[in-house]
């Protein structure tokens, strides 16, 4: 009689672990993308842009204001202008509106950002 004996390991936890690390690198490497894209759609100009093209700046502090930041739990990624830097003038850009007494006419950057980027996107994830 011959006798045989398996012995397994259960590793499914870091398995799961490590695909998530995955994951989270992916999003950070993709918000990184989007960033960058929408930060060269800015160019530094006196006059301002025409309508419906990505907004110009003078000093800078539109470009230097757009972040990212990748919520580890949710598995999200947020990206776009931060608040404290720029107040609402990004708001008024991206979507029209009015700023400190002034009409903003439509000039979006980070929508046009996401659409030239999404093909680039599930690269990110295939390794």
């Amino acid at each position: 009689m011959i006798a045989m004996q398996a012995r397994t390991r259960d590793n499914t936890k870091q398995v799961l672990t490590k695909a998530k690390k995955g994951s989270i690198k992916s999003l950070g490497h993709a918000g990184a993308t989007i960033r960058l894209t929408a930060r060269r759609s800015i160019r530094r100009r006196k006059k301002a842009s025409p309508e419906g093209r990505p907004p110009s700046t003078r000093a800078g502090q539109l470009r230097g204001a757009i972040m990212y930041s990748v919520e580890k739990h949710k598995d999200l990624v947020v990206i776009g202008p931060e608040h404290a830097k720029v107040g609402r003038s990004a708001s008024a850009h991206e979507h029209g509106g009015r700023y400190k007494r002034q009409r903003y006419p439509r000039r979006p950057f980070m929508g046009p950002a996401l659409e030239t980027t999404k093909e680039r996107l599930p690269r990110k994830w295939a390794g």
